[in-house]
This record gives structure tokens, sequence and C-alpha cells, in this order.
């Protein structure tokens, strides 16, 4: 059996689907982000990670709303409602942070010391 026919193989089987890849890369992305978000120590970082992992939720949902009859219009519905809302506190707190900042406070966060 050759390398390529095995991996026709692999992909031809209901293994790999659509509905597997989108699931599958969202959660890399959370997985990512949420690295990100507990790793920075830039408010604007976290900001961006949280965002990040907002999408990687919206590809999951997208990813197992699709089957065999079609695509379910509810949960993308819902993404299309959580995109407008994250897009909302994503503009509210780049505005709580930017006050902050004018206030004289920092945007790093302090590092915690055992």
């Amino acid at each position: 059996m050759t390398t390529e026919l095995f991996t026709t193989e692999l992909f031809a089987t209901e293994l790999f689907t659509t509905e597997l890849w989108f699931a599958l890369i969202g959660a890399l992305i959370i997985g990512i982000s949420t690295i990100g978000f507990f790793g920075a120590t830039h408010i604007l970082k976290r900001i961006m990670a949280f965002n990040l992992m907002g999408s990687g939720v919206f590809l999951i949902m997208v990813g197992l709303a699709q089957h065999d009859r079609g695509v379910d219009p509810v949960p993308q519905a819902l993404v299309l409602t959580g995109i407008v809302v994250a897009v909302s506190a994503t503009a509210l707190a780049l505005i709580i942070f930017r006050r902050y900042i004018a206030s004289g406070g920092q945007s790093k966060l302090p590092e915690h010391r055992s």
C-alpha cells in the first residue's frame, strides 16, 4: 500500500468531514488563545486573545451546524448574533482600556509573586 493510496482512503472515509475540520480548527484556536490569554501581561493582548477564543467558539458552532440535510439556520443565527455582541463588547473593552490609560493607569498587569 502506497502512502498516496493510504491518504486517499483515509480522507475518503467519513473520518475527516468538513464539520470535524471546523471543530478541530476551532478547538485549536481556543487552545492557543487560552494560552495567550493567561500568558499575557498586557491588557490589550488579553482583550485580543479573548476575542480569538470567541472566534474559535463561533467556528465550532458553524461546523457543528452542518449535516447531511443542509445547514441548520438556528446555530448560524446564534453565531451572527454572537459576532455582533463580540464586536460591541470589544469596542466597550477598548474604550474602558483607553480611559484607564488616560487616567494614569498602566497597560501591563503586575506580576504575581509567590
